[in-house]
């Protein structure tokens, strides 16, 4: 048995749908976490289905746009001593149902870009020490809604775009550092947030988010450097380091 350290993940927005689904797997790849969302009770669950996996986790409720939870998530990640890989998955959607961009009341879009934008960019200014030491990585998911300029997918989009130059970025300016990012657009899931976006329709023909598994089996194993500043489509039949 080695004696090596296990490496620590930090990954928002764990409560449920894909965020559950990557905690899961990287607890059974052999890592400790630190996990996070709003709801408590549903992280507490999440909490319970890690027993036996040897995991130590830490949750965390809270609310990554509040300065002061994120502060607590680096006072938490601080005492255990490393990160090495920070999921940036936490989202809000908007309004439902989903108003067009010219229609879009400003402050909820300003709530949505606190979230998907500022929220993910926090949290790499405040635990940047940590990520440096440890060589680490950064994981922002993004949404084909950041490409595509579907009608009522305005707000959500865009705030998902910026997150990809965010993303791209952040890796060439880390990279003296050697933290290296990317962003991640997992394709339509049967999830929570998903039927949000769908209030009253039938979503049962999208795949659950385990079926993303293989690609961040593939990815968490690959060379920070040679993924960083990579947009990866984690529903793609093939995914490919950078030349």
């Amino acid at each position: 048995m080695s004696d090596a350290p296990r490496p620590l993940a930090l990954v928002t927005g764990a409560s449920r749908g894909l965020g559950a689904t990557v905690a899961r797997f990287l607890a059974a790849d052999g890592w400790d976490l630190v996990v996070t969302a709003r709801g408590a009770d549903a992280l507490a669950d999440l909490v319970r289905s890690f027993a036996g996996s040897g995991a130590a986790v830490h949750a965390i409720p809270g609310d990554v746009a509040e300065p002061s939870h994120r502060a607590e998530l680096r006072r938490t990640v601080e005492r255990a001593g490393r990160l090495d890989l920070l999921v940036n998955n936490a989202s809000d959607l908007g309004p439902a149902p989903r108003p067009l961009l010219v229609d879009y009341p400003l402050d909820a879009l300003e709530a949505v870009y606190r979230t998907n934008v500022v929220a993910p960019i926090a949290l790499v200014q405040t635990l940047l020490p940590m990520l440096a030491r440890s060589k680490g990585l950064v994981v922002n998911i993004s949404s084909d809604a950041a490409v595509g300029g579907y009608p009522g997918w305005g707000g959500y989009g865009a705030s998902k775009a910026a997150l990809d130059l965010a993303t791209r970025t952040l890796a060439a300016e880390l990279q003296p550092q050697g933290v290296s990012a990317v962003s991640v657009d997992p394709g339509d899931l049967r999830t929570a947030m998903h039927q949000a976006a769908f209030p009253g329709e039938d979503i049962s023909d999208r795949p659950p988010p385990e079926v993303t598994l293989p690609f961040w089996a593939w990815l968490v194993h690959q060379p920070h450097e040679a993924i960083s500043g990579a947009r990866f489509r984690a529903q793609a039949d093939r995914w490919e380091l950078r030349a």
